[in-house]
């Protein structure tokens, strides 16, 4: 293959994720979702416009680290700090119940499976992919509804920051433990350094961002310096202490997310991940989503993964909110707000895929996930607080 051929492969991908970016917005869908089944269409699956590469899996691996990146950025620790134990058991419930369903959802289609063995890991990998949380869609709801600032809206939004580090954390053990040299003390251990070293180390560094900023306001050396250093975590979370390249990614962007200028940070990342990184690694999904395999089986399993995933944050965050003391409408609200699932899903699933804990079948199931959750969660919402006007009518 020729070097300058990637630049056709690039300007497909480029053309056709905006395009169908546009169509899914246009849908009320999210604009990742067009850039998938941009993928897609151009993959080998059906048009065979592009092909996957090295080189475009490296762009693509480029681009969900500044996506996690980003992710940490937008993490606002005071609010964080501020939600205290409620937000917390929300939080958990929902990385908890969503992952024992999906694990027990993948034994009950291909059956149960020794602890430690592949299957295993699949099983208790599907059930990770079900923990990510993905808010921008309920965030947008709520602010056109004018209920954001409420105490529902507030619950909602501090538990799925806190549901994706939780998530974050479980993806770093599973990924660890799958490791054919691994042990569950190795893997404990080197998570508890890692997380130590990013601690302290990342004290340091924020200190001295804290100085740059100060004495460099609004200059472009602070998002080089930053991209830099969100480089450095990722390499070093994997090569030292085996945690997931995405983790470090994260880690770094919440040692940043609370200098001034971390909103310019974001702003300056945006456009490199906007305009490039972003849809390749989207594209990328698409390119590797094989619907060549598809039967009844896999298309029955997606099904009962969308239908698991959506009850599983329902139920679990849900039945926590009621035990602390949210009325049963709220409680519901609260569980639907966190059903929607995003690009921490399509992340992860990406990392599953990389180290063998997934097969590209697979990530149909995910982007149904996406779809489905992304346009139901509004209407639900809707429906929910129209009832809560019908209810104060009628008293």
């Amino acid at each position: 293959m020729e070097a300058y051929s990637v630049f056709k492969d690039l300007a497909i991908i480029i053309i056709f994720a905006k395009v169908c970016g546009i169509l899914a917005r246009k849908c009320k869908a999210p604009q990742v979702v067009g850039e998938i089944i941009a993928g897609l269409i151009i993959g080998p699956s059906v048009l065979g416009l592009v092909q996957q590469t090295d080189f475009l899996m490296e762009m693509a691996e480029v681009g969900v680290v500044l996506l996690m990146f980003s992710a940490g950025l937008e993490t606002d620790l005071k609010e964080l700090m501020k939600t205290g134990p409620v937000a917390l058991l929300i939080a958990c419930a929902g990385v908890f119940v969503p992952l024992v369903l999906g694990t027990l959802l993948y034994m009950g289609f291909y059956g149960a499976a020794p602890w430690g063995s592949d299957k295993f890991y699949m099983a208790v990998f599907i059930g990770v992919i079900m923990t990510a949380t993905s808010v921008s869609i309920t965030v947008q709801s709520l602010k056109e509804m004018g209920r954001l600032r409420e105490k529902v809206g507030t619950t909602i939004l501090s538990a799925a920051i806190i549901d994706d580090v939780i998530g974050i954390i479980v993806l770093t053990f599973v990924v660890g433990f799958k490791s054919p040299d691994s042990n569950p003390g190795k893997v404990v251990l080197s998570t508890v350094l890692f997380f130590i070293a990013a601690l302290i180390l990342g004290f340091i560094l924020y200190k001295i961002f804290q100085k740059l900023d100060a004495r460099y306001p609004h200059t472009r050396r602070i998002p080089i310096i930053s991209l830099a250093l969100c480089f450095f975590f990722a390499y070093a979370a994997e090569k030292y202490f085996g945690i997931a390249d995405i983790t470090g990614a994260y880690v770094a962007g919440i040692v940043l997310c609370s200098i001034k200028d971390s909103n310019y940070i974001e702003e300056k990342m945006e456009v490199s991940s906007y305009m490039i990184f972003g849809p390749i690694f989207f594209a990328s999904i698409g390119l590797k989503t094989s619907i060549e395999n598809m039967d009844g089986s896999i298309l029955l399993f997606s099904l009962g993964f969308v239908a698991v995933a959506l009850l599983g944050k329902i139920i679990g965050c849900g039945l926590v909110a009621k035990v602390c003391k949210f009325n049963m409408m709220d409680s519901l609200k609260i569980g639907v707000g966190m059903m929607t699932r995003g690009e921490v899903a399509l992340i992860v699933a990406q990392k599953g895929l990389s180290v063998g804990l997934l097969t590209p079948v697979y990530f149909t199931s995910v982007i149904l996930l996406i779809i489905v959750s992304s346009i139901s969660t509004p209407i639900i919402l809707k429906l929910l607080y129209s009832k809560d006007k019908q209810s104060a009518l009628a008293a």
